[in-house]
């Protein structure tokens, strides 16, 4: 489309199908970079919860986000631990229908900030601790404990 406005159509056409090619391709970047980034989130949530267990402290610093509450989520149903996650989001107040961020509400500025940008988008690689793919094995009881006592 944006081919055929830029030889026939009107200067807001081409300027609207410039746009909106760029949207697709930035929105496609986006996307794929905040997936890295919540997978880089669920790493280090699985080997806290297995490490430490359930820590209202670190489930206070990514309850804001439903992407970081999904991996969050995700990580503690792993572990057997998502009953805890879930009543302490009811108890928070947090419910099923809270996408947007509470810090876009509270700060409309956000997109200028570098920890936004760097917290949602360009979140270093997280190396694993633990190989996870045994864990099931582990009974419910001993993965609270230490990662030195049971690896």
């Amino acid at each position: 489309m944006f081919q055929k406005a830029y030889g026939e159509k009107p200067l807001w056409m081409i300027g609207f199908w410039l746009w909106s090619l760029m949207f697709s391709f930035i929105h496609i970047f986006l996307v794929s970079m905040d997936i890295w980034s919540r997978i880089q989130n669920y790493k280090r949530f699985k080997d806290h919860l297995f490490q430490h267990g359930f820590s209202p402290k670190i489930v206070d610093y990514y309850k804001g986000s439903k992407c970081q509450r999904m991996a969050l989520s995700t990580a503690a149903k792993e572990l057997g631990m998502e009953s805890q996650i879930k009543n302490y989001f009811r108890e928070s107040g947090i419910k099923w229908y809270h996408f947007v961020p509470q810090f876009m509400i509270q700060d409309p500025l956000f997109p200028l900030k570098k920890h936004f940008w760097s917290r949602t988008f360009l979140e270093k690689y997280y190396e694993p601790k633990f190989q996870f793919r045994n864990a099931h094995k582990i009974p419910a009881n001993v993965r609270s404990k230490t990662a030195e006592q049971i690896v």
